[in-house]
């Protein structure tokens, strides 16, 4: 504890830096007066405050001068606290060496003294760091059995003291209490919950015996660690308790970084329940609490990874939902089928959208719903009379038990699996049952048991020449030895064979990376894997495919994954994991990356030991979050991680953090107060990609980790010129398409925008490909193609189609023939082109797509959002500068800075095209103050400019002298946008300074900059009023004062403004009728008003919408004021109005409840105008749903047991699937529930939900849908986030789809939240305001 003692509990900062004056004051006096003994302790002082602050290299400055002084001039006694802080930081800092020699002199000088209250603390520190060591070691043989023997000492001798001093109790009884809460917490990480559990109780019991105040800090460890037992047990309520109590505690003795890391926990409990709103809002307590705290950076960014991962498994939640669906419309059709030719087409579906929920269901740890759809997968192999598929969901069955903890269960169904593949022969299947088999046997202690079975799997998967199966083999094997047995020999010569055989897996992956693809002969079910342009840039989508039976082996081969995926010690990275998510077909890409962040989905594994944090690491350096960034995440996650839930020995699915995220580090305990610390969240992404439901999970050769891109080899066709890029990836959908004698290979399956099938996207990505693959001499041309249809086997393709040909598409043996209708010069694209080729660069393919768009002029270059950078736009800028004409410059979106800014100047300057208008679009980049510096210098630039939008570019104050020279000298800009460009009142002060009564601007965006004063804002409204073409203003985010607002009423009245964007100003609802009366009072149109989150309220809002009425407005925003359902009279009377003019109004946030929405859409039916109406999260109903739909979870699950037992549901928003048909029953207990489920039907009606869950109302909406019918002038609707249930969404859908809404057809857009109704030629969303060009100011 150094001499500096104590923690820093609720010491404030200033307190804290007076402090450190008064200690470095002291020392200085020590020095002078030569006092080595005051000397010495004042630096160890020092130390332990730069400590407490997460300073560590500055403390470990000051505690070697303690050191170097103890040494030199003081007795040896002297030397045990100056050791004992040297430890202490090295191991904050990782320096596990450094920390060893400094911890083994503490106790050595300890014991020499005879000191046991030294030699106790030593021993614990030795613990601590030997715990460190084996979390960030995979293979340290001794970090285990060292870590045990010094906990067991230092829980030894504070028992010793502690008899020893009865008097003196109090300063040897939190060492006793920390000693059981390190030792549980050892045993938690060896996945020993039970044991674990029984020494964390005790030290509470040892809490209570000796009357320790509740608000202890001891306390709150052993309830840290204790929330994390029971959530790996599963043991929901009691888990929540403990961390509640945590959260309590660390709230009263003013330990935020402990209450944060405790709302972390609390909210990895709900998103082990699929309640993931509960578990946003305990992230988002936890990051407001984070933002307080000084250096807690990586904190931060684990809560922000938090709550990104559980957004994404919400996203896949709703996917899983919205494929039950689909499946019980596909059993509806394989019921009406029986009998006839058709029939095991539609079992080899539902076989294959089983596998696909079976997925999805692993992805988010909904283990109930797994093992649901893993019965109903058995049932449909056995109306197939298939074994091997028989065999695979035997083993899905006993994976569902095993994560439910129902070891039992899942032997019983390993063995079945076992049994069923020895019986067909198939050894890859015996091997994974058998290492399956070792995982429950370790959860259930019976370790020889389970090193038997990992054995028997070994030899298995070494007879079958199965490289992968034989990893996990000696993976666990591995485990067990040193784990287990502590036989150190054995697990050494285990260690030995893991890195020969990869070694060998790495040399055949070499060797196979190019020329490794499925053959067109392979099986029935053969996969054509041909990667695209660019195969690190898949962003796609992929759709629903129903095609020919897989290949059995292919999908078997998948299950072998897991075997390279876990360690049981962390392992350093997960790039080993292969996917096994091959036939999750609707999932984002950008989903399926975040969740594989803290999800791997395997079916066989090998046990992990998680991270731990130390507890006294409240803030840590740079080096050590950089080394926890190292090391796999489930270490890290002592409270979350399944792989704990399920023993998790088997880290099969490594649920170690399945979903997960990141949550809190257990535990530790040196001193009397914890210090909790933030954690890495190391999960590196595994590679996912455009998945399948139709074909075999992964091909042989995907099995072994070769999942890399190659060149096509030519000898598939001889004949034929190909393009494109061979995959080995099965998850990809490739398809071919002809363009005369050329065939080019694109992923169909990445042409998925909003939920639908973009062909038009398609045929852009054909027509660049094509373009890349043909001869140099046609290309001079500059021609590129101008589809105009895409056949297959006769048919023209369109949105729709390539879902249902997806199969034979991706056969291989069958192409889509392309339709060029024409050719067009696209030269700048050509010069791009060759600038790329001349610089062997790969072409940037998003850049390409839009060079290629055929709706603008050549002088039009937008190519926003295309990841450039400074140095990757080099080929293009040097295209542009042969290109020379520029009448528009997109560049928004990207990460530019400075220097390509002045490469611009010298393309312009270096024009001929000297006259001419000229928009430079520059947002939301990296450009600072001085790239305006470049723009002032180009003559070209500021004769030409017309258009420039600078919002989103940090450029503080130091450009006002530059926004000056533009307004000044820049004769013909019209338009100016600087919002969010971190400037203040003196560059609004330049700016309106710069104004002049000839000036033509007539557009000004100035919003979310702060602080502007009211002054500055004053004086820039004068000079506004001043301009005679003045008509467009943003000022969103700016907070408008009494006087602001009167100058905003004059240029209202004095200017003919056409927009007025007031968003989040404040300006309040008197501001608001004074502004709306002045506007009213003038003849002039408001394309655009924006009054969302004013603070308008619903006593005021009938005279706001009756101004408003006399105003005639397009485009009209009120979102986010409190109008409520009160409200919605006088809008309703707004809109019935006959001169309402109103085309687009947003009212989300509004709080108008789902009465108010029917209210406001009912004004509808004699409207004429309105086109677009937003109404999203206007109810509180979806928070209500989840927690009602949890609590049902409990009461709905099949199982007998865990219906007595509601801690063993794994709670998830229900849209119930019939599965009274399509499961089997293990037991009789299960088939009596059969019974009971049959009795409920299998169906959810309108009135039965209603009786379940109180806040739907059938009557809103039917009279919802009445409503929508009438509003025929209607084109789209925004009813997200209302808690509308999948069935009510349906029937609105059909209502919305029922009338004609002009020339479209009906379009929805459902997926997660979202609820968009739509017609075709009205987007619903998808583009960034910032770039609407209808909104732009």
């Amino acid at each position: 504890m150094g001499r500096g003692g104590g923690g820093s509990g609720g010491r404030s900062k200033k307190e804290e830096e007076e402090e450190m004056r008064g200690a470095k004051r002291a020392f200085k006096e020590a020095q002078v007066e030569g006092c080595r003994e005051e000397e010495a302790r004042w630096a160890n002082v020092i130390g332990d405050i730069h400590k407490r602050r997460g300073e560590y290299v500055e403390a470990l400055r000051w505690l070697r001068i303690d050191y170097e002084v103890s040494v030199k001039y003081l007795p040896q006694r002297h030397l045990l606290p100056s050791c004992q802080s040297l430890g202490e930081v090295h191991l904050r800092l990782g320096h596990f060496p450094e920390a060893l020699t400094y911890q083994k002199k503490h106790l050595q000088l300890a014991k020499e003294s005879d000191d046991l209250v030294e030699q106790q603390r030593a021993s614990t520190q030795l613990g601590r760091t030997y715990h460190e060591m084996l979390l960030r070691s995979e293979n340290d043989h001794s970090a285990i059995r060292n870590a045990k023997k010094y906990f067991k000492l230092s829980m030894k001798l504070a028992r010793i003291l502690k008899e020893k001093a009865p008097s003196q109790k109090s300063d040897f009884l939190k060492e006793l209490i920390d000693a059981y809460n390190n030792m549980g917490m050892l045993e938690l990480e060896l996945d020993n919950f039970e044991d674990a559990e029984k020494l964390l109780i005790q030290g509470l019991k040892i809490c209570d015996d000796e009357e320790v105040d509740s608000y202890d800090d001891a306390r709150t460890r052993l309830h840290h660690n204790l929330g994390n037992v029971y959530t790996e047990l599963r043991s929901w309520n009691k888990a929540q308790g403990h961390i509640e109590k945590d959260i309590e505690i660390c709230r009263r003795i003013c330990h935020p970084q402990g209450e944060a890391k405790g709302f972390i926990n609390l909210g990895e409990l709900h998103s082990r329940l699929q309640r993931y709103e509960e578990a946003k809002l305990c992230y988002n307590k936890a990051l407001r609490i984070a933002t307080c705290l000084e250096d807690e950076d990586a904190l931060m960014e684990q809560i922000n990874q938090n709550i990104e991962t559980v957004t994404k498994a919400a996203e896949v939640l709703e996917e899983l939902k919205k494929d039950e669906q689909k499946l019980k419309k596909l059993v509806r059709d394989t019921s009406n089928a029986r009998g006839t030719s058709k029939e095991r087409k539609f079992l080899l579906e539902q076989h294959a959208w089983l596998d696909n929920l079976i997925e999805k269901a692993r992805m988010i740890c909904a283990w109930q719903k797994h093992k649901e759809f893993s019965k109903g997968k058995k049932r449909v192999a056995t109306e197939l009379h298939d074994k091997e598929k028989l065999s695979d969901s035997l083993l899905s069955v006993g994976e569902s038990y095993q994560k439910l903890r129902n070891f039992s269960k899942a032997r019983k169904w390993y063995m079945k699996s076992w049994n069923m593949y020895r019986t067909i022969g198939n050894l890859e299947g015996q091997a994974l049952a058998k290492v399956n088999i070792g995982n429950v046997l370790d959860s259930c202690g019976d370790w020889a048991g389970a090193l038997q079975a990992y054995e028997e799997g070994y030899r298995i998967a070494v007879e079958g020449d199965l490289p992968n199966v034989q990893l996990s083999a000696l993976e666990n094997m591995h485990y067990s030895h040193m784990v287990r047995f502590d036989n150190i020999e054995e697990a050494k010569k285990m260690q030995e064979k893991i890195d020969n055989l990869k070694q060998l897996l790495n040399q055949h992956e070499a060797r196979h990376t190019v020329s490794d693809y499925c053959s067109e002969t392979d099986s029935e079910g053969g996969c054509t894997s041909d990667n695209m342009l660019d195969p690190e840039d898949d962003n796609g989508q992929v759709g629903n495919n129903y095609s020919e039976e897989p290949d059995d082996d292919v999908i078997l081969a998948s299950l072998v994954h897991g075997s390279k995926s876990s360690s049981k010690i962390k392992a350093p990275k997960m790039h080993s994991s292969s996917k096994n998510v091959d036939e999750l077909c609707d999932v984002a890409e950008g989903t399926r990356t975040v969740l594989s962040r803290s999800c791997t989905n395997h079916s066989v594994g090998r046990k992990r030991i998680r991270v731990v944090l130390s507890d006294d690491e409240s803030e840590e350096s740079p080096e050590i979050v950089q080394l926890k960034k190292t090391s796999t995440s489930p270490a890290n996650s002592m409270s979350v991680s399944d792989h704990g839930a399920n023993s998790n020995r088997n880290q099969d699915a490594l649920q170690p953090n399945e979903t997960r995220d990141a949550p809190c580090a257990a535990e530790e305990s040196i001193c009397s107060f914890k210090s909790s610390s933030p954690i890495g969240h190391a999960f590196e992404g595994v590679e996912l990609g455009a998945s399948s439901v139709g074909k075999g999970s992964a091909s042989k050769s995907a099995a072994s980790g070769s999942k890399f891109s190659a060149p096509v080899s030519n000898s598939r066709h001889e004949s034929q010129n190909v393009v494109g890029f061979q995959s080995t990836d099965a998850d990809h959908h490739f398809w071919a398409f002809r363009i005369g004698e050329h065939l080019v290979y694109l992923d169909g399956r990445a042409y998925v925008h909003e939920g639908a099938f973009s062909i038009e996207s398609l045929k852009v990505e054909v027509a660049c490909v094509y373009y890349l693959q043909i001869s140099d001499e046609k290309r001079v041309k500059g021609l590129l193609p101008v589809i105009g249809e895409l056949k297959y086997c006769g048919k023209v393709l369109d949105d729709a189609a390539p879902i249902y040909y997806d199969g034979q598409l991706t056969s291989e043996q069958k192409c889509v023939d392309v339709v060029i209708d024409d050719w067009v010069p696209k030269r700048l694209m050509k010069l791009y082109v060759d600038c790329c080729t001349k610089l062997s660069e790969a072409p940037n393919k998003k850049l390409l797509t839009k060079l290629y768009n055929l709706e603008v002029s050549e002088d039009e270059v937008i190519v926003s959002d295309c990841g450039l950078q400074d140095l990757s736009i080099t080929p293009f800028l040097d295209a542009l500068r042969s290109h020379k004409t520029i009448a528009v410059l997109d560049l928004s979106h990207n990460l530019l800075g400075n220097q390509t800014i002045e490469r611009l100047q010298h393309i312009f300057a270096s024009s001929s095209q000297t006259y001419g208008g000229l928009t430079l679009d520059l947002h939301c980049n990296r450009f600072g103050p001085t790239a305006l510096f470049q723009i002032c210098e180009c003559a070209v630039m500021t004769d030409r400019l017309e258009v420039l939008n600078l919002s989103g570019n940090r450029l503080t104050d130091a450009c006002s002298s530059y926004l000056f020279t533009i307004l000044q000298k820049c004769k013909a800009l019209y338009s100016l946008n600087v919002e969010q460009c971190s400037i203040t009142s003196r560059t609004v002060q330049k700016m309106a300074d710069a104004l002049h009564e000839g000036s033509v601007l007539s557009h000004l965006s100035l919003g979310k900059n702060n602080p502007i004063s009211g002054n500055a804002m004053l004086n820039l409204l004068s000079k506004l009023a001043s301009l005679t073409r003045f008509s467009e203003l943003s000022l969103t985010g700016i907070k408008l004062n009494k006087l602001m607002v009167d100058k905003l009423c004059l240029l209202a009245q004095s200017s003919c403004l056409s927009g007025l964007l007031l968003g989040g100003t404040s300006i309040g609802p008197v501001g608001t009728i004074r502004l709306t009366d002045a506007l009213s009072c003038t003849s002039q149109d408001l394309l655009r008003l924006e009054l969302s989150n004013c603070g308008l309220t619903a006593p005021d809002f009938a005279q706001i919408c009756t101004n408003l009425s006399c105003i005639n407005i397009l485009d009209l925003n009120l979102g986010g004021n409190s109008i409520n359902l009160e409200g919605c009279d006088a809008i309703q009377a707004m809109l019935v109005n006959p001169q309402c003019s109103i085309r687009s109004l947003m009212l989300d946030r509004c709080n108008l409840g789902l009465a108010g929405i029917v209210c406001i859409i009912q004004a509808l039916s004699g409207n004429d105008q309105l086109e677009e109406l937003r109404l999203a999260e206007n109810t509180n109903s979806s928070l209500e749903r989840m927690q009602y739909e949890d609590m049902q979870e409990v009461s709905t699950s099949n199982e007998k047991k865990q219906c007595n037992n509601p801690e063993t549901s794994n709670a998830i928003a229900q849209g119930s699937l019939d599965f009274e048909n399509m499961q089997v029953p293990d037991s009789e207990d299960e088939a009596e529930n059969e019974n009971h489920r049959s009795v409920s039907g299998p169906h959810r009606s309108c009135a039965s939900s209603s009786q379940k869950n109180s806040y739907s109302n059938c009557q809103i909406i039917q009279e919802l849908a009445e409503a929508l019918i009438s509003a025929k002038r209607l084109k789209v609707l925004d009813l997200s986030q209302n808690g509308l249930s999948d069935e009510a969404i349906q029937s609105l859908y059909s209502a919305w789809a029922s009338v004609p809404r002009g020339d479209g057809m009906a379009r929805k857009h459902v997926n997660k939240d979202v609820v968009h109704f739509s017609v075709d030629g009205m987007r619903c969303c998808g583009m960034k305001p910032c770039c609407r060009r209808d909104l732009q100011m």
